[in-house]
């Protein structure tokens, strides 16, 4: 019994944690909403991104997990020398993509 409470307890804790942290060179890099290209951009690729959406039995938080897939992307667009990233689309099982741009903000 007690090991089942440790187990669950775990679960509850480890699910409110964020093990997504953003690098000193993304910090510099925007989000704009869904919609069409940022004007005055040039595109510099997509970026792919997925996390945990679940941990065993329990469904993580859905504003955490699309908070942390933000992250990544944002973590990725320096490699592409990208300043701005776009959502392709909605997460899905814990998976988004971005388009890349460069807007010399």
């Amino acid at each position: 019994m007690r090991f089942v409470l440790l187990a669950a307890a775990s679960t509850v804790l480890l699910s409110a944690c964020t093990w997504v942290h953003l690098a000193p060179n993304a910090k510099a890099v925007r989000v704009v909403a869904p919609g069409a290209a940022p004007a005055g951009c040039e595109k510099r690729g997509e970026v792919s991104v997925s996390v945990k959406d679940s941990v065993a039995f329990y469904e993580r938080n859905e504003l955490r997990v699309r908070d942390e897939l933000e992250t990544l992307a944002r973590n990725e667009a320096p490699g592409l020398q990208a300043d701005t990233l776009q959502a392709l689309g909605d997460p899905a099982n814990g998976e988004q993509r971005f388009a890349a741009y460069r807007c010399g903000r």
